[in-house]
């Protein structure tokens, strides 16, 4: 038979030299290796890679046969030689070595599985030849008993507690099966729950992107167990039937499910972001996640602010590391690019996302430092010079550039992959955007000060105060950046700056208009007439020449009569007059501009003259 291009990776896999393979510490005191199999995504992997996927049976036992033909060549556990046949079971004996290996209990899980398989074959030709029935019956007793080994292997010592659960549950999944197919219904009920509520118990202790598949499983057995429960009839219930013979599982079951939640997160790093819990796979990013944990106090504890700018910069380094590793992983993953492409977020790309938000709200800290650190020596007209550090200046158009930049990572949180149908995501960056913009208006305000543009400069005070306002009554704030405080701080500011610059407003204007009084002449002031309205004391209104109304008016232009032009004329046909003139006989007339020329001066004539 033909085999594969995974069965031949597969086979190099397992012929690799075993004894690097089952290499073991052989010190003194050294704990037993603890074995983790997960048997249900072991096998439906297999399923769907070896036949299952279009329902064919027989390839999917061949591959069976093959499998454990190749482990028991590997592992060193052959049943006699090419003459004689002598079985061998693998035991707790063989897990006790210290060269055991975790494949040893893959041997009577594929045996299982190879007699399901022949059973299922068995059950599609049976419609057409009723007596393949029995031999069907006989394959599940089979694989029943292979299950039962499974289980005891798995109940030792050497498995985890997810191992255990996952064997117990499917023991129970096969003997329900046989006893299905045996109308043992209350049985066959009582099996197909029990591996069941274990499936259900796992889904709830492992991560999101492993339930999957026990979700599939818990989905699959629902069909059995209604077509029990009618058969047994409807005053037998389903947790009765689990109560009454399978008590000893439920007393253990709890205590083993907890065990697997901590291993589970022992074994992988999980990290939550928004009510949603994900895996962290690679190393670089768990790593990262792990370093940013105490990454608040680090910052606390730094004395300056360049201190603070250099840690999140460095761990900024980190991040992008982090974000590669995880592309890179998306890349490698066909399924990845499959979902990513269909429009549906997995756990993946959903930790990108995260990563991605962690960059963007990393990179906002860094720069609101250093806007923290432009206003120490922020060359402000508004604050007394006293006040001021003393050294190189900050301008205000610093500070509003750096608002800017932030406002832009701002945009690109709005605009994460996944995010754009969270509605109190989008509005907490709204408030956030709001806020950025206020104390941006404000230092485009203190710069326009600085130009001595007065009603632009109150323009922009007045729209700063708009947009922290809004921002304060906003509901929706982000636990990451909660600048309420600071916002009415900025309004108590501006307040004062407002009214500074109206009344530099007012004062500019006099001055532009009206030459100042005191120590100056005034003679190109208005006259009084004009301005009745505003008090000014004039000296000149007390000498012999007041300025209180001009008798003489000034010149002003009038309009005057237009001047005409002909220009008709030159549109004017005169009729010929060649009759009316006479001219010599015998005279010829000269043509061209050398004819003109020579009647002008007199050449040209006949007989000299």
């Amino acid at each position: 038979m033909v085999e594969s291009k995974s069965e031949k990776q597969e086979i190099n896999k397992e012929n690799a030299d075993p004894s690097k393979a089952m290499e073991i510490d052989e010190d003194d005191g050294v704990p037993p290796k603890i074995f983790t199999i997960e048997i249900l995504r072991v096998i439906k992997d297999l399923q769907q890679q070896h036949g299952l996927r279009h329902g064919d049976y027989q390839r999917y036992r061949g591959y069976c046969s093959r499998r454990v033909k190749r482990l028991r060549k590997t592992l060193n556990l052959p049943q006699g030689d090419k003459r004689h046949y002598k079985k061998r079971d693998v035991t707790l004996a063989n897990l006790e070595r210290d060269n055991s290996d975790e494949r040893l209990i893959h041997i009577p899980l594929m045996l299982a599985e190879r007699a399901w398989a022949y059973a299922m074959q068995l059950r599609q030709e049976s419609n057409t030849e009723p007596r393949k029935r029995f031999h069907l019956v006989g394959k599940l007793r089979k694989a029943t008993v292979y299950a039962l080994q499974l289980q005891e292997l798995c109940n030792s010592d050497y498995c985890d507690a997810r191992t255990k659960l996952e064997a117990e549950a499917y023991s129970a999944w096969i003997h329900g099966s046989l006893h299905f197919e045996l109308s043992l219904w209350k049985s066959a009920a009582e099996n197909l729950k029990k591996a069941q509520v274990i499936y259900e118990n796992l889904t709830q202790a492992l991560p999101e992107e492993e339930q999957v598949v026990y979700k599939a499983k818990v989905d699959e057995l629902t069909p059995s167990l209604r077509y029990c429960a009618y058969n047994v009839g409807e005053n037998a219930s389903m947790n009765d039937l689990l109560e009454m013979r399978g008590q000893g599982m439920l007393d253990n079951l709890s205590s083993l499910v907890a065990q697997t939640k901590t291993e589970s997160m022992e074994a992988f790093q999980t990290t939550e972001w928004r009510g949603r819990k994900v895996t962290v796979r690679p190393e670089k990013v768990r790593l990262f996640l792990l370093s940013i944990q105490d990454l608040e106090k680090s910052i606390e504890k730094a004395k300056d602010y360049p201190t603070k700018i250099e840690l999140l910069e460095n761990v900024l380094l980190d991040c992008k590391d982090a974000i590669s590793a995880i592309k890179d992983e998306i890349k490698q993953d066909p399924k990845l690019r499959s979902s990513n492409e269909s429009g549906t977020m997995t756990a993946t790309q959903y930790l990108l996302t995260y990563l991605s938000y962690t960059r963007l709200k990393l990179t906002l800290e860094r720069n609101l430092f250093m806007v923290a650190q432009g206003k120490l020596s922020l060359d402000d007209p508004n604050v007394p010079e006293k006040a001021q550090i003393e050294g190189k200046k900050t301008k205000p158009q610093d500070l509003s550039r750096l608002y800017e930049i932030i406002l832009q990572n701002v945009v690109e949180m709005q605009q994460l992959a996944g995010m754009e149908s969270d509605a109190l995501y989008q509005s907490e960056i709204e408030t956030l955007t709001l806020t950025f913009k206020s104390f941006r208006c404000y230092y485009i305000a203190i710069t326009l000060v600085a130009l001595k543009r007065w009603r632009e400069a109150v323009a922009l005070y007045e729209r700063s105060t708009k947009y922290a306002t809004e921002a304060i009554a906003s509901k929706a704030i982000s636990n990451d950046f909660d600048l309420r405080n600071d916002l009415k701080q900025l309004i108590q500011t501006i307040e004062g700056c407002k009214f500074s610059a109206h009344a530099n407003s007012v004062l500019e204007e006099d001055t532009t208009e009206e030459s100042v009084l005191y120590g100056k002449a005034t003679k190109t002031s208005k006259p009084l007439f004009e301005r009745l309205s505003v008090y000014k004391e004039d000296a000149s209104l007390n000498s012999r020449n007041p300025n209180v109304f001009k008798l003489t008016p000034e010149m002003q232009p009038i309009p005057a009569k237009p001047l005409f032009f002909d220009l008709a004329l030159n549109f004017v046909e005169f009729p010929s007059l060649e009759d009316k003139v006479e001219q010599k006989a015998g005279a010829k007339q000269t043509a061209g501009m050398s004819g003109f020329v020579k009647g002008l001066f007199g050449w040209g004539g006949s007989g000299g003259k």
